[in-house]
């Protein structure tokens, strides 16, 4: 019986290895332009991307042929979600890299057009997620993308009553 238990967990350890050996990359990469923070300085969607695995790995044996990326990508998303909408925990306490083209959005803003356009998740599967109407969902991807493709004009410095004289 021991053997069976030894056995049962050594492969369940290999297969989550392999899947996080697959897995882990993108959704860094996704966690990093949930939370907006630069690629190498990303201390945040490092934890958002713990706390995920961890979940997923808890769940790994009841996860019975669904996609484990699913299920990690899911917990990602509810985790931002509920970190920086109701403002509390290590995610809803910072502000994004303000160099960082996602940052001019809302947390909302981010969490929606990553989930649609870069994961390519459908608009009723992301209401679904995230427990909002499909107009909803659609309207603040619309929005998002507005604010992403037209950005607001910076403003233009104030006249010093001193021209620049031409060199």
């Amino acid at each position: 019986m021991r053997d069976r238990q030894a056995f049962r967990g050594a492969r369940r350890a290999r297969e989550f290895e392999a899947f996080v050996a697959g897995a882990a990359g993108r959704l860094l990469h996704t966690a990093t332009l949930l939370t907006a923070e630069a690629p190498n300085a990303n201390p945040r969607a490092r934890r958002l991307l713990t706390l995920a695995l961890a979940h997923t790995y808890a769940r790994w044996d009841r996860l019975h042929g669904e996609d484990p990326y699913d299920c990690a990508r899911q917990y990602l998303a509810t985790r931002f979600a509920r970190a920086t909408w109701h403002r509390y925990g290590a995610f809803g306490r910072t502000r994004p890299d303000p160099r960082s083209p996602l940052a001019a959005l809302t947390p909302q803003e981010r969490l929606i057009l990553v989930l649609r356009l870069y994961e390519g998740v459908a608009e009723e599967q992301a209401a679904a997620l995230l427990g909002l109407p499909r107009d909803r969902v659609h309207t603040i991807c619309d929005r998002g993308t507005a604010t992403l493709l037209h950005p607001a004009s910076r403003p233009t410095p104030r006249a010093t009553g001193r021209e620049m004289a031409p060199s």
